[in-house]
């Protein structure tokens, strides 16, 4: 089993601590006070001659350098937009997948899948895409999408068939709910490339039911091992019965250290200075899984914490119940993506390998 692992990139923000209000680094907000004490002018003016897409950059260089297969560009309604981040990321990395997280409501399929075939010239074929289903009805009506709760996965579903048609064949012709194309696809340049790879979301059974007919990788959130079991397994025989293999993936944060004591402390302060309780589910014996660790920053529904070793057992626990790619994040981001790294993606795949090369 081949497994991969993904660097979620923070796009609202980062820091080092976890403070109440988002940071991000390399660039001050509109009226946030300068770094320097009273009566000290900044020479540099209001903000800083640089911006956050530098430090994105190094983010990116650092999973790059420290052996990740790729990295999440995360969809956030208030950050700054997947698809531009990924163009100026892609040629500042070598080897990385660039996943850009977006809303199928967002334009046209056809308009789309052009981007992403330029996307996949100008990458070597590196590119994909994270189609979210975006939020409740009220988040989606605060971006100007009425469609109701019913649509969202139907849409999704006629969004990936245009998508792929046009890249697939010419002429393409397609007539649905919310797309229609008439005798498309692309020709000349635009034709005949490798086709992104998609990944879905969602833990309802129709969202299942979906990522088996459409996704490469339906990506889970956070939960215990136990707890993902049966929703892999059910993932896993519906694209079976369709004739195809869709990935199994899982977004959860982690917190690793050289010692569980270190992990701990670090958690317990991380804890403490966004204002939540620091108790901390764990018997030192594996790493805890703590529900809702960063949410509020990273999205994760639950982070893994403990020693190196701790963490990467329990990876490699989740890779024996199936999953295959793992979004992971951490904070700060660039310094725990060297962290993550150097110390934890190593331990997986030299067990993995072991387990393989025994069976």
């Amino acid at each position: 089993m081949t497994i991969e692992f993904i660097w979620q990139l923070p796009t609202s923000g980062d820091g080092r601590y976890a403070a109440p209000g988002v940071t991000r680094r390399g660039e001050r907000n509109a009226g946030a006070p300068s770094p320097l004490q009273a009566g000290v002018s900044d020479p540099r003016g209001a903000r800083p001659p640089f911006n956050y897409f530098d430090y994105l950059h190094q983010i990116a260089r650092a999973a790059d350098l420290s052996g990740f297969d790729g990295i999440q560009i995360h969809h956030d309604t208030q950050g700054d937009e997947s698809w531009i981040v990924a163009g100026y990321l892609a040629r500042g990395t070598r080897y990385l997948k660039l996943i850009a997280e977006f809303d199928a409501a967002w334009g046209s399929a056809v308009y789309a899948a052009k981007n992403a075939v330029s996307f996949q010239r100008f990458t070597g074929g590196r590119f994909a895409w994270q189609i979210g289903q975006g939020g409740d009805a009220a988040a989606r009506r605060r971006q100007g999408d009425a469609a109701p709760d019913a649509d969202i996965l139907p849409r999704i579903d006629e969004f990936i068939t245009v998508a792929r048609g046009v890249q697939n064949a010419s002429p393409f012709s397609f007539k649905g709910k919310f797309f229609e194309v008439q005798d498309g696809g692309f020709k000349g340049p635009l034709a005949n490339h490798r086709v992104n790879s998609i990944y879905l979301t969602g833990d309802t059974a129709e969202a299942l039911a979906l990522s088996a007919r459409q996704a490469d990788v339906h990506v889970f959130d956070a939960a215990p091992v136990a707890d993902l079991r049966p929703a892999i397994d059910s993932l896993q025989t519906q694209a079976r019965q369709l004739g195809r293999a869709v990935a199994a993936g899982l977004r959860i944060d982690v917190l690793a250290r050289e010692t569980l004591d270190e992990a701990l402390r670090d958690a317990r302060r991380y804890r403490s200075g966004a204002g939540l309780p620091d108790e901390l589910p764990s018997d030192g014996s594996t790493a805890a899984f703590w529900p809702g660790f960063a949410q509020a920053q990273t999205g994760a529904h639950g982070a893994l914490v403990g020693s190196h070793a701790q963490v990467a057992a329990a990876l490699e626990a989740y890779a024996q119940a199936g999953v295959s790619s793992f979004v992971l994040a951490a904070i700060p981001h660039f310094e725990e993506a060297y962290r993550i790294g150097e110390h934890v993606l190593p331990c997986v795949r030299a067990a993995l390998s072991a387990q393989l090369q025994a069976a």
